[in-house]
């Protein structure tokens, strides 16, 4: 199961949770994120990963001093869609310099001193609103372990199920869906999207499933491989069964990505019961086509997001994002079958995180 949404272009703001901040709250994350970024420096050292010591402690000491209208805004979603639409930050056109065409050249500008780009300072506001809302963390397999991913269409990568892609449509997927480790919340902060490409959400809780279908997919029968962006391979390896549905308190959670599930390998019962999911989050699916300076706040444990198929033009012109990962500690999750010894071993398969924020140690599951 390759795609199961078709294209929608038409943003639904009476189904999405909106959230404006005042122009005075928006100017102090702009004001507060040019005061780090003047004071760290970019540089090859500090940009590549946004780990550097001295600008973690500038963030964790500081973020604190944002207006409480950025920490309210920040909030996990309310509504049962699991998205919000916040206006938090003011962008210029001119001040992002073009495109980059992959993630790495975008870490590598955003540490050069001779290229004119504001994109460091926004990879600082974007770990400012973060920890807002909880703990960003990133992943040492993706993106060379940076806190604050860049979306880009990447020649090459159209048409693979990732981030780095552009004229397929991205199929909705739970964010790192095969690790027990994933975001709680996944924040997408857009910098230019000039041709209204919409990203895709689905919430599990606006679904109809029968009793049987909750309980079928409410065990642990097939893998989630890593997506291509950690590498390939993984299919040959240890590959444990995990739970598609979940609870917390009482809500249906959602752990799915059909790109990356062998849903041909699964018994009639369940390929039924998980089609039949897979159609009523493309009923149920809404459109957010991000503005820049809006961010997309995505609850991970029940929303499903993916992309809308466009047309890349690689001239420094195309949609730009910026992805961060958020841990909230204070949440728990279900894990099916805790007592089997396949979920058990669950391991993420390798992927580490990296989470210079984290203020308990171990799983969030």
């Amino acid at each position: 199961m390759k795609s199961v949404l078709s294209e929608r272009q038409t943003l639904h703001p009476s189904d999405i949770e909106r959230r404006d901040l005042p122009e005075s709250a928006t100017r102090a994350i702009r004001h507060l994120a040019a005061e780090i970024a003047v004071t760290v420096g970019p540089n090859p050292e500090t940009a590549t990963t946004l780990a550097h010591p001295v600008l973690l402690r500038h963030i964790d000491a500081k973020y604190g001093r944002l207006p409480d209208a950025v920490h309210e805004a920040m909030r996990p979603p309310a509504t049962d869609s699991g998205v919000t639409v916040i206006r938090p930050l003011s962008i210029g056109d001119e001040e992002l310099g073009l495109t980059p065409h992959d993630w790495r050249q975008a870490a590598a500008q955003a540490g050069d001193r001779g290229h004119r780009s504001a994109s460091f300072e926004l990879d600082i506001a974007m770990l400012l609103l973060a920890r807002c809302a909880g703990e960003p963390f990133g992943w040492e397999g993706q993106q060379g372990g940076r806190l604050v991913n860049n979306i880009v269409p990447t020649p090459g990568h159209e048409h693979e199920q990732s981030g780095a892609s552009s004229t397929t449509l991205l199929s909705p997927h739970t964010e790192d869906a095969f690790h027990p480790d994933r975001a709680n919340l996944l924040m997408l902060g857009c910098l230019r999207n000039p041709d209204r490409v919409g990203t895709t959400v689905a919430s599990v809780r606006r679904t109809e499933l029968s009793a049987a279908q909750r309980e079928t997919l409410g065990r642990a029968r097939l893998p989630i491989l890593p997506d291509v962006s950690y590498g390939t391979g993984f299919a040959d390896g240890h590959a444990p069964a995990v739970a598609t549905l979940g609870t917390d308190d009482g809500g249906l959670t959602l752990r799915f990505d059909p790109a990356y599930t062998p849903l041909d390998t699964a018994d009639l019962e369940f390929q039924s019961a998980y089609r039949h999911l897979a159609a009523e989050l493309e009923r149920v699916c809404i459109t957010a086509a991000l503005a820049p300076g809006e961010v997309l706040l995505v609850d991970n444990d029940v929303v499903v997001h993916g992309r809308v198929p466009f047309t890349p033009r690689y001239d420094g012109t195309d949609r730009w994002l910026k992805r961060v990962n958020i841990r909230l500690p204070q949440r728990r999750r279900e894990i099916a079958g805790r007592g089997d010894a396949a979920a058990a071993a669950e391991d993420g398969y390798g992927q580490r995180v990296v989470a210079p924020f984290r203020t308990s140690r171990g799983s969030n599951t």
